[in-house]
């Protein structure tokens, strides 16, 4: 009898037919649990009411089913465009203070959603606030376009009130539509796993309690949806926009009409159709030997926040059941293994995760999905995705709870006050009768705990906790008086890690004190790693590490001052969300080729440092620190990988920050030293350029540096997104090498790329071409006189051996120097006026 594996099985018509017919009773039973509401959609500033994808939205003119309260308030009507069809051909406008107030009669959670079109000019000077349930919905309200704000609150039984305020005494609030209405029951869950960017996580509860903001709605591996094909209403947008490599994924529908919903999982309300029957798989290339890459979404959102994430799968891809498991990764650091047959044995089953996730400051999150090894089938996918912002409270809730949870309250304060007298009680004669440690025995056990414990991932080739320079130690006393108690006035920084204050050591040394926060994105491997890694090395373009301190469970770290920052400090400010972020710095070309050098020197020797080689990891110009006279060192070490020089790759977890990152690293998991030169050629574009790698409010074509430098550098006119300041200010050769040293440095593939040694070599060769230009006569044109343009002149260069040294037992100047004169040697061969 033949056999067929598992993915060339198919049920019988007859079997299709019968589970059809089960699955379609199954349907309308879960969709009969929740019909849509009628109640309340306003036609806000109209007399008349409106009928719009079965909503029927009443003229605020004449209330039947609310009232609002409004000092003063008038009406506009849209002259430009009027139709009867459009929500915003009207707007109420308030002057002052006010209000729409709503009778609820059923307890649950509702989707609220506030409409905003300023038709005309005088509604563009709109500057408002909205509020409700003691949460701030919209704060500073301004915008041309039309706008739905859309949000997620528990509402019981009572009246419902929005509130309008205008941000000042001379401006005005507006809104042009509003929808009130009750989502189906569990729609929101009240318990989520919490996950910080660092990869801890633990449970969180009180959901319930806390307003949503809907931010992002996607429609992976679909089109556009609008509110009239789904079912609550809803804009869905495609996800092409946020995918990191988009040659990673393709796209896949189902040839059903229908998804098969079971009882106990998501019914169409919570997603429509059209949202489970498309979906993003991984792009597998059947001639490459290894398909172990990821496909991630980059997405904005607000810095250091709280989210709500949603993620919807419906195995749409496989012919057969029980043939893929594959990973879900958030922010890279957490994964949790999906089982699309773990809850329903039944393909085309729709299913979700919620998590709720903490943003860093970077202003973007990630989610990815992988491969597993034990899956049969090595692919994975993703149907949908939502992010909700979950927003602070201005106070107390405005809708009372219902009575009978009166005494459940009451037990919960008088249990929590007893708690707080059983915690003094115990803190103070712990004080009492606890010994303090010396600093030197002090054990490494004070950071274990619960937010840390698991994420004990060390290097491969030994633990750093055992190698630690306890001579480097400093006390946690020592860091409050050097801090002033961590003073606010003192702090020159904050990131994922926490904050960096300024700081002055007894013996009068100004360093910089890096005090990690926890939940924030450096954790104990980051911080261990770094004590190791900086303990070991010294270098004059290498950050030293003047000490740290782990007592009471912190992670502190004590660096050599660096007076001048960051190097995207000096390039541009990108935090004030404009789109032309260049701040038009004073720095010349020559300075900042001295600064690509510097940073190409530490790496290099990070590369090559005796028998091991480090990988830095995270290699970006906010790494890049300068000194008081703009020399250039290399910075956080927390993420980088030791291992023999011998190995071409290291297997690991993604790592770093998005638009940096190597394609080939991302792809297939496996880490080397050229991964360090790809982010190194990101960087030479944010010199050249004086913007972001990433920047989300440029057109499409240009958010990724990247891309867009290449594009334009295999052009040959790269000079066309140079940074404003410098135009006319480089040499041309200075340039076309630069160009091609960027362009090496970005090569797809890893092999393809140039060492440390070779980018340093070429960067030199650029800054020697930018100072040995010779001055043009009037008459002569820099495009088409061949005596001026010089041709880039082929030197024989051996490889990097002249450079081979023990760097853990050169002093730090005489590293510098040796990496300085055989430079200098090589273009000794030049015979150019003006060389060094």
């Amino acid at each position: 009898m033949e056999t067929f594996p598992p993915h060339k099985i198919f049920p019988s018509l007859s079997l299709l037919f019968l589970v059809s017919l089960l699955q379609f009773s199954s349907l309308s039973l879960l969709s009969s649990a929740y019909t849509l509401p009628d109640k309340f959609f306003i036609n806000c500033g109209s007399d008349s009411d409106l009928t719009l994808n079965g909503r029927r939205f009443i003229g605020d003119r004449k209330p039947d089913l609310f009232v609002f309260s409004s000092p003063q308030s008038r009406t506009v009507k849209n002259t430009n465009s009027p139709t009867n069809s459009s929500l915003y051909q009207t707007a109420r406008i308030f002057s002052k203070a006010s209000f729409y107030e709503l009778q609820i009669d059923q307890n649950g959670t509702y989707m609220v959603r506030l409409h905003f079109s300023a038709f005309s000019s005088s509604l563009s000077n709109a500057q408002f606030r909205v509020s409700a349930s003691g949460f701030s919905l919209v704060s500073d309200f301004s915008g041309d376009p039309p706008v739905i704000k859309e949000f997620l609150l528990t509402i019981n039984v009572g009246k419902f009130t929005i509130h309008f305020t205008p941000s000042h005494h001379s401006s005005f609030a507006f809104v042009n539509a509003i929808e009130v209405f009750v989502a189906p029951e569990s729609f929101i869950p009240d318990v989520a796993d919490h996950i910080t960017p660092s990869g801890f996580y633990d449970s969180t509860s009180g959901l319930l309690s806390q307003a949503l903001h809907t931010v992002h709605r996607i429609n992976v591996g679909g089109s556009t949806l609008t509110p009239e094909n789904d079912s609550l209403w809803r804009s869905w947008v495609p996800d092409d926009a946020f995918l990191f490599n988009p040659k990673a994924a393709k796209n896949s529908s189902f040839y059903s009409d229908e998804p098969k919903y079971q009882a106990g999982g998501p019914t169409m309300y919570f997603a429509p159709n059209l949202v489970y029957l498309t979906a993003k798989e991984m792009n597998i290339d059947s001639s490459r030997t290894s398909n172990f890459f990821s496909i991630t979404w980059l997405l904005g959102v607000r810095k250091n926040a709280t989210h709500l994430v949603r993620v919807h799968f419906c195995d749409i891809i496989s012919a057969s059941l029980n043939v893929i498991q594959f990973n879900l990764y958030v922010y890279s650091n957490y994964n949790l293994t999906v089982d699309p047959y773990a809850a329903f044995s039944q393909l085309a089953a729709p299913f979700y995760h919620d998590f709720v996730v903490d943003s860093d400051d970077s202003g973007f999150m990630n989610i990815s999905i992988g491969p597993r090894e034990d899956s049969y089938e090595k692919n994975a996918f993703l149907n949908g995705l939502e992010i909700m912002e979950i927003l602070g409270s201005l106070g107390p809730e405005v809708n009372k709870p219902p009575k009978k949870h009166v005494f459940v309250i009451v037990g919960s304060v008088v249990g929590g006050v007893a708690f707080l007298f059983i915690l003094m009680v115990l803190v103070v004669f712990g004080r009492k009768f606890r010994k303090t440690k010396p600093v030197e025995t002090l054990e490494w056990q004070g950071l274990v705990g619960s937010s840390f414990s698991r994420l004990t991932e060390l290097t491969a080739n030994a633990s750093p906790v055992c190698n630690l320079n306890l001579g480097l130690k400093l006390s946690f006393v020592d860091i409050q008086l050097a801090t002033n108690n961590f003073d606010a006035n003192l702090m020159v920084g904050e990131g994922g890690f926490g904050k960096v204050y300024k700081a002055r050591l007894r013996n009068g040394m100004i360093v910089a004190v890096k005090r990690s926060e926890p939940g924030h994105g450096q954790g104990l491997p980051e911080f261990q790693t770094e004590i190791f890694v900086l303990s070991k090395i010294r270098h004059r373009h290498l950050v030293s590490l003047i000490g740290y301190c782990d007592e009471r469970s912190e992670m502190i770290l004590v660096y050599e001052f660096m007076e001048k920052g960051t190097l995207r400090d000096h390039l541009y400010n990108f935090n004030k969300g404009s789109e032309n972020s260049s701040i038009r710095t004073e720095m010349s070309w020559i300075r900042r080729l001295e600064i690509c050098i510097g940073a190409a020197k530490g790496l290099h020797y990070l590369h090559t440092s005796s028998d091991r080689g480090i990988i830095h990891r995270d290699v970006k110009s906010t790494n890049i620190l300068l000194d008081e006279h703009y020399v250039a060192k290399v910075a956080d070490f927390g993420l980088s990988r030791l291992g023999s020089l011998e190995e071409t790759h290291v297997s690991t977890d993604v790592k770093g920050s998005f638009g940096y990152l190597d394609p080939e690293y991302f792809r297939f998991l496996q880490l080397t030293q050229k991964s360090d030169v790809y982010s190194f050629g990101v960087v030479l574009l944010e010199v050249l350029c004086a913007r972001p790698a990433i920047n989300n409010l440029l057109p499409r074509e240009e958010v990724n540096l990247a891309e867009w430098g290449l594009y334009w550098q295999k052009k040959g006119q790269l000079e066309k997104i140079v940074d404003p300041f410098l135009e006319g200010k480089i040499n041309p050769h200075s340039l076309r090498m630069f160009g091609e040293t960027v362009e090496k440095c970005l090569k797809e593939s890893g092999v393809e790329r140039p060492s440390m040694h070779d980018v340093l070599w070429d960067l030199e060769y650029a800054l020697q071409l930018q100072q040995t230009g010779r001055h043009r006569e009037p008459h002569e044109d820099s495009t088409t006189d061949a005596s001026w343009v010089l041709p880039v002149i082929a030197v024989q260069r051996s490889p990097s051996q002249s450079l081979t040294i023990d760097e853990y037992n050169v002093p730090m100047a005489d590293m510098s120097d040796t990496i300085q004169l055989n430079a200098s040697e090589v273009f000794s061969q030049l015979k150019m006026d003006g060389a060094r």
